[in-house]
């Protein structure tokens, strides 16, 4: 993993030149603004829960320089923990009850156990240009995930403490978007995030309405 995210990391340091060379290039802070929105549906594939879909909105900010894109996120997502993991939760639950009161192993039956994400995250992409107008973009992002815990057995009890907690997230992602309008683009992109206790792949789809201009080489109509 380690060495896919330095290969990762090598590449988008050279995809600015390339981006350079695209037209969406020599754009500086100033150009730092809201000028879109995104609204997304994704589906996810994590280790420890089931799969499930999502549900996002996106910002566009515009170039921070010359190829890199800023965008800031909030994503949904809800799942049930997967049996595997409940059983394995209980175990480790019944076995800290035993140990702290110095009684017998209580036998525990935590029921289904869901967990909810809300996600705030920006990711930072370059941006490159193909021909017939196709941008792609690669790029790396952190977010805050607020995650809850919910079940029967467990509303109101330490359990559910345990799981509700903010953790922080790293993601990967590599996607494409094709201006359908110069003032509406379709996008998918695909990417792995990293949490303390979850990881998963997801892929997502999205529309984005512009607010704002595009930036030379964005629109419709380019060579």
């Amino acid at each position: 993993m380690k060495t896919t995210i330095v290969g990762f990391a090598a590449l988008l340091a050279l995809l600015p030149v390339h981006g350079a060379a695209q037209d969406i290039a020599d754009i500086d802070y100033e150009n730092l603004s809201f000028r879109g929105f995104g609204l997304e549906l994704g589906y996810l594939w994590p280790d420890r829960l089931e799969e499930t879909v999502s549900y996002g909105v996106r910002l566009d900010l515009g170039y921070a320089g010359p190829g890199l894109r800023v965008l800031p996120s909030l994503t949904y997502w809800r799942s049930d923990l997967q049996r595997s993991e409940v059983v394995e939760f209980q175990d480790r639950v019944a076995d800290l009850v035993a140990e702290q009161t110095g009684g017998p192993r209580p036998d525990l039956d935590l029921g289904d156990i869901t967990y909810s994400d809300v996600a705030l995250g920006v990711d930072v992409q370059v941006v490159w240009e193909l021909p017939l107008d196709l941008l792609t973009f690669g790029g790396f992002g952190v977010a805050a995930h607020l995650i809850n815990g919910d079940g029967d057995a467990i509303a109101g009890t330490f359990v559910e403490d345990l799981i509700d907690s903010v953790e922080p997230g790293f993601n990967l992602h590599f996607g494409a978007e094709y201006p359908v309008t110069d003032g509406m683009r379709l996008y998918t992109v695909g990417r792995y995030e990293l949490m303390p206790d979850i990881r998963y792949f997801q892929v997502r789809v999205g529309w984005q309405f512009m607010t704002g201009p595009n930036a030379p080489g964005e629109g419709r109509g380019n060579e």
